[in-house]
């Protein structure tokens, strides 16, 4: 294997239900939508990414777009295999390359995934020339890109909000002590979002839309310190068919991703209660440390510390701590052996 060894790419991905980012030689060189569009009749994959999410809701019947992830794990073999793939091979300096080189990957997933789900990443990884993959759970990751050392003898708690799920974990000793994963997360927020327009204003809008209006105006909490001004949203009205415009306000958001942001927070309490006293004591030090793109979701933070009564820490880059942690641990795969699932 030594002589071969500069053939191998090493490769960190963070394989997500919204968006996959790839760690190479230390830098991200992939953030995209995890989202492909396929022609329908004959198959072939047209438009991957970035390309392909600006085509979701706009297609004809011979165009389809397709997440292939769904609650973090996938969905559609096929179509997950294509787009790593792809991303894969856009990598600048592997184009360059005449031959497909091997692939030592670390991938991170869901720590409430079943065993024939992670068989699924695996086989998908290793169909596009991964010879080594490694797997890593989300949370692990996610301290690990925080900056916080998971081998001490201390407990940590991490929640991490991604698209398909929130997972939520006790950390200590490069290990998961107790965790809880639920299929409460960005996507449920935005479904929480189109459905209130359409019950409350009686204004039809498509995914992309909701989605803008969790970024823009998206809130936990009815009263905000530094409130974002209203947002105008266009859609169609579902009683004359006609598009129109109407003014939403972040209050109403709050109102809108109440039961869910509940949801979350006692999934947070479950956890806690299942907590080891010694480690709970820990936590009580340390506090909460929040990750993923739901972390951004205004209030939330404080709304959560509320609830716990614990100190709430929002990672410094959210969206990609994941992603940083899967690259901290590829680099040292040695010394992080322990919290790699075998």
């Amino acid at each position: 294997m030594g002589l071969f060894d500069f053939m191998i790419v090493e490769i960190a991905m963070d394989l997500g239900t919204a968006n996959t980012l790839i760690i190479y030689d230390g830098k991200i060189v992939v953030d995209s939508p995890s989202i492909v569009a396929r022609d329908i009749r004959n198959g072939k994959i047209i438009a991957v990414g970035k390309e392909a999410s600006l085509m979701q809701g706009k297609t004809h019947e011979n165009i389809k777009t397709i997440r292939p992830l769904k609650d973090g794990v996938i969905a559609d073999f096929d179509a997950s295999e294509k787009m790593i793939n792809w991303f894969i091979n856009n990598i600048p300096e592997i184009k360059k390359n005449l031959f497909k080189p091997a692939l030592r990957m670390v991938v991170c997933i869901p720590s409430g995934i079943t065993e024939v789900e992670m068989r699924a990443v695996k086989e998908s990884c290793e169909r596009v020339n991964g010879k080594e993959v490694f797997l890593i759970h989300e949370p692990m990751a996610a301290a690990i890109g925080m900056g916080i050392d998971v081998m001490l003898p201390q407990g940590n708690i991490i929640v991490d909000i991604g698209g398909g799920t929130t997972e939520i974990a006790v950390i200590a000793l490069g290990g998961i002590i107790c965790d809880k994963s639920i299929k409460i997360a960005g996507d449920v927020f935005t479904n929480d979002i189109l459905y209130y327009m359409r019950t409350q204003h009686n204004l039809y809008i498509g995914d992309a839309s909701a989605e803008m209006i969790k970024i823009e105006v998206g809130s936990a909490m009815e009263e905000l310190e530094h409130p974002p001004s209203d947002m105008l949203v266009r859609g169609r009205d579902l009683l004359t068919g006609k598009p129109k415009e109407i003014k939403v306000t972040y209050r109403e958001i709050a109102k809108a991703l109440d039961k869910s942001v509940l949801r979350i927070e006692d999934a947070i309490m479950v956890t806690l209660s299942l907590t080891p006293p010694e480690l709970a004591a820990d936590i009580y030090n340390t506090g909460l440390y929040l990750a993923g793109g739901g972390a951004m979701l205004r209030g939330l933070d404080k709304r959560i510390s509320q609830k716990t009564d614990l100190p709430v820490y929002i990672a410094e880059d959210p969206l990609r701590a994941v992603v940083r942690g899967t690259g901290v641990v590829l680099k040292d795969i040695a010394k992080y052996k322990s919290v790699l699932i075998k």
